[in-house]
């Protein structure tokens, strides 16, 4: 009796366990704020600075002395606003920015200012004041001095050997309509202030440092005119390296090393890949051959140095992050780290980089893990050994459980290569139902291999998870960008249906799907159910862009960011012209289709959206209602364009969780 009782319980534990095995993940694990943010070394490697909201309501800035019985110091918590973008500008001292990351993206909370501190937490002040908001003041002296708000931090220039470097690079951002900025240095230990002489050139509106933080580029416009300009070192003259429209620069200029080397990318080949080359001055262009060429990808990536401006390598990015080290012990430290954690992006960043006392960083992270952050040091203290963990960014993902993410290249019905993201759980068999969750922007690449919220959670909930960089998505070649010009709900739509198409013949994905996106990806799903029908059982769209006369023109009546020049030269070559393509728009645009969409739909906008106003929301809801399809509707008070309140978006994710599997019934995972 006693055996056949402790079986019974054996069996219970089992069962249980299984039962537990078989839930997905909640929700909240794929959707919180990671438990670390951010983490920097010092100058010197002897302090790491971390954010992290663990244990608090907000999210805070704490400093570690990695010294041997060093201790922990919170240098900065505030009762009602976030710490972000945190910098070093020398070994005592850190400048950072604030969010409001609890009442909504849409609060008007307005510039993030400014803030400085030291690494003991002391000599806290203000330098930058925050948009709409006051000098801060919680517990603290107001501080008159601060600059206004029209203020960023675009460079921190390295100490140099008997001088500690106080100053810090800002740019300073005209309040009227034009784009004009100009440069200020600005001093953290005395917050004085001094112009940076940019005699030569006028009107910049934007501007690109060295790998010493000093200026070397500044970008200008005139109306539809754009052109570049180089300051050599040791140089007080301004030079133009090119002068073009906003659609055929012969270049991109992508950084500036501390010797003045000038590196650009440029368009190669039938399909354009950008390659990077460094610049030739004697001639006028990029030299004969390429530094990095990445076939497959456009180049994107920047140099990697050390503290004296010395080139060691360039970090890109092809299906994922990769470091192409020119330095031969860096390279040999890669090659440990990948060693030591197999199956991982490894990113390394490092203080006295290769010598035998090298302190750094490195994130190891996949698509099923989010990774951890580890510090090595090469000569730890007596007791203390080569390698420590600092901290999982998400601790509470399990690995195992996540979703694998590949690369695929599919045929388009023109014959356009599309890459096409799959995210499916490991051990999937058969046709699984099917999201295809299309990207915003529409002009960006949206995936890199690596583990991502939305795709994990979706996966979690026993879908295939289809995602395709369509036509005019960036990072593929400048032919595969331009091919999406005036392709909005035509040739763009095809291939995200193509793509679904395309992993239903090849047994990957079952005819149960559902499409969903935000911003163009909202309108893209839209236009999904308009021009598609038969794929596609219900629809998820967020933050969409609804009315295309609206967006293309604009309106008295509603505001939004989308500025002069914008409406001015890029929507008409990219979208369409509002009075000569004027049929193709209506065409094309979601609110004016609304009959012909009879598919389920939820519909979710932020309330303080500029973007994509609240209003392209509501006349779609409007349309589909005046048609008889009724959908799912929700907004969120403080949004923008994007949910930052976790609340918010937990609820979001529940809704879209129990949307799909109504109308797709997916087995569990």
């Amino acid at each position: 009796m006693k055996t056949r009782k402790r079986w019974a319980g054996v069996i219970a534990v089992v069962l249980l366990a299984a039962a537990a095995q078989a839930a997905p993940p909640p929700a909240e694990v794929f959707y919180k704020d990671p438990d670390l943010r951010e983490a920097v070394l010092s100058p010197s490697g002897r302090r790491l600075a971390v954010t992290t909201g663990k244990g608090m309501s907000r999210v805070g800035l704490i400093v570690f002395d990695l010294a041997p019985g060093g201790r922990m110091v919170r240098a900065t918590q505030f009762a009602d606003d976030d710490v972000m973008n945190v910098r070093w500008v020398n070994d005592e001292r850190l400048v950072f920015s604030v969010s409001d990351l609890v009442e909504g993206s849409g609060v008007r909370s307005g510039a993030p200012g400014l803030f400085t501190v030291k690494a003991d937490g002391s000599q806290f002040r203000q330098l930058v004041r925050r948009q709409w908001k006051p000098a801060f003041s919680e517990g603290r002296l107001r501080e008159e001095t601060a600059l206004d708000w029209n203020h960023s931090l675009l460079a921190i220039p390295p100490s140099q050997p008997g001088k500690v470097n106080e100053d810090v690079l800002l740019v300073q951002f005209s309040t009227d309509d034009n784009d004009a900025t100009s440069l200020i240095w600005l001093n953290t230990a005395t917050t004085n202030t001094r112009n940076f002489d940019d005699r030569g050139v006028s009107g910049a509106t934007s501007w690109m440092v060295d790998s010493l933080g000093q200026p070397r580029v500044a970008f200008t416009r005139n109306k539809d005119r754009v052109a570049a300009h180089w300051l050599a070192p040791g140089s007080q003259t301004w030079t133009k390296l090119y002068e073009s429209g906003m659609f055929d620069r012969p270049f991109a200029i992508e950084d500036v090393d501390g010797d003045g080397a000038l590196f650009i990318s440029s368009a190669q080949g039938p399909k354009g890949y950008n390659v990077l080359s460094r610049y030739d001055f004697k001639r006028g262009a990029p030299e004969a051959k390429p530094l990095v060429s990445t076939p497959g990808f456009d180049f994107d990536g920047g140099l990697v140095s050390d503290e004296t401006g010395k080139t060691l390598g360039v970090r890109l990015t092809v299906d994922g992050e990769t470091t192409l080290w020119f330095d031969a012990a860096m390279k040999a430290f890669q090659e440990r780290a990948d060693t030591l954690f197999p199956g991982h992006i490894n990113r390394i960043t490092c203080r006295r980089c290769g010598a035998p006392d090298m302190v750094a960083l490195v994130r190891s992270y996949s698509d099923q893990d989010p990774g951890a952050i580890y510090l090595f040091q090469g000569k730890p203290a007596e007791g203390q050994k080569n390698w420590r963990l600092i901290q999982a960014v998400r601790p509470d993902i399990e690995p195992e459980q996540m979703a694998t993410l590949e690369l695929q290249r599919v045929p388009a019905r023109d014959g356009l290569d599309v890459p096409v993201w799959i995210t499916r759980q490991p051990g999937a068999k058969g046709p699984q139902p099917a999201v295809v969750l299309v990207h915003g922007g529409p002009w960006v690449r949206q995936v890199e291999w690596g583990w991502h919220a939305e795709a994990q959670f979706l996966a979690s909930r026993g879908y295939v998870v289809i995602e395709p960089e369509f036509r005019g998505s960036r990072g593929y070649g400048e032919a595969h960008f331009r091919a999406g010009f005036k392709q909005w709900g035509q040739a763009m739509q095809d291939d995200v249906a193509d793509a679904l198409q395309w992993a239903q013949k090849q047994g990957i994905a079952s005819d149960k799907a559902c499409i969903a996106g935000a911003s163009y990806g909202g309108y893209s799903t839209l236009m999904g159910l308009v021009k598609h029908p038969e794929l596609y059982r219900c629809g998820v769209a967020w933050l969409a862009v609804t009315d295309m006369d609206l967006y293309v023109s604009g309106s008295w009546l509603v505001f939004d960011n989308i500025g002069d020049i914008g409406r001015k030269y890029s929507i008409p070559e990219m979208v369409g012209d509002a009075t000569k393509d004027a049929a193709m728009i209506a065409a094309n645009s979601p609110v004016k289709q609304a009959a012909r969409i009879k598919a389920p739909l939820l519909l979710a906008f932020g309330e303080d959206d500029r973007r994509v106003p609240l209003a392209h929301g509501e006349r779609m809801r409007d349309a589909l209602r005046a048609a008889g399809n009724d959908p799912v509707w929700v907004t969120y008070a403080h949004e923008a364009h994007g949910f930052t309140n976790l609340q918010n978006r937990l609820d979001f994710a529940r809704r879209m969780e129990a949307f799909l599997a109504k109308h797709l019934n997916p087995a569990r995972p």
